[in-house]
């Protein structure tokens, strides 16, 4: 993504991010911003599911239009073959770190290090003089320095501390859970086959759950993968046996699976539809 195609904005990189089916918080896409323009990391940390590695999806589908409005200006037609070239998985780059390096005549590619709590601490140092100088030093090589920046994501689940020398590296944002607010608007987006009512049912369910002392709460995307699972099934609004048939695609410990029974069911469920 070249520096002329950088949204001029924080409001701009809001909207690019709603257009793209991210409904972000301001603060987010503030962070965001300043990345881009200062052409700095982006560390993204808060539980799974809560949208952090979405970030960087968006951020490749952005680059994409981009190269696609750049081809059709100078002329370029051949759908097909632009097609074959703008989708590529150049613009979401999950293959080695030198190829982020590279230079690339569509300009700087997205390079994502998807859950980095997950690596070991030998790789993080590793990482440190790629997020600081975009080079990596080769012993038989020489030092390979990328012309054009990546833009970088890295993203954690917080299973362990990241340390502060890469930390410091990066503009840093914690991904909390959704409003309940943000949710619903983030389920009728995702689902738009969904009723007013069941979506509503849905989110003060979630939004109850996570008060729970659970093992590992439903983040954003098990809120999705909830509404679309009840609306395959014609579901108009919650119910005991509804619930507690489909809690598989909201809760993925059977801990936590087994303490949704009962009284505690009864009461979450309650709590979710006493303003519907």
């Amino acid at each position: 993504m070249s520096a002329s195609a950088l949204p001029t904005s924080v409001d701009a990189m809001l909207e690019l991010l709603t257009s793209r089916g991210y409904l972000a918080e301001r603060s987010l896409a503030t962070v965001t911003y300043l990345s881009l323009r200062m052409g700095r990391p982006l560390f993204l940390e808060g539980e799974a599911g809560v949208g952090k590695t979405e970030i960087a999806k968006v951020l490749s589908a952005a680059a994409q239009m981009i190269a696609i409005r750049l081809a059709e200006a100078a002329g370029d037609t051949d759908r097909d073959q632009l097609s074959s070239d703008i989708f590529a998985e150049r613009y979401l780059i999950k293959r080695p770190l030198l190829q982020a390096l590279e230079p690339d005549v569509a300009g700087a590619p997205v390079l994502l290090i998807d859950e980095l709590d997950r690596a070991d601490e030998a790789f993080e140092a590793y990482l440190l003089e790629i997020l600081s100088d975009f080079q990596v030093t080769i012993p038989e090589l020489g030092t390979v320095k990328a012309p054009h920046p990546p833009i970088v994501i890295v993203t954690s689940n917080r299973t362990r501390e990241i340390h502060d020398a890469l930390k410091r590296r990066c503009l840093y944002h914690w991904v909390d859970y959704p409003s309940a607010e943000r949710e619903l608007a983030i389920v009728k987006s995702r689902v738009p086959g969904i009723s007013a009512k069941l979506s509503q049912q849905v989110v003060g369910f979630v939004q109850a759950l996570r008060e729970q002392d659970f093992y590992k709460s439903p983040g954003v995307a098990e809120t999705i993968d909830w509404a679309t699972a009840l609306t395959e099934l014609d579901a108009r609004s919650l119910t005991p046996q509804m619930v507690g048939d489909t809690l598989g695609a909201l809760l993925k410990y059977q801990d936590d699976i087994a303490r949704m029974q009962g009284d505690t069911l009864q009461k979450v469920l309650k709590e979710a539809t006493s303003e519907n």
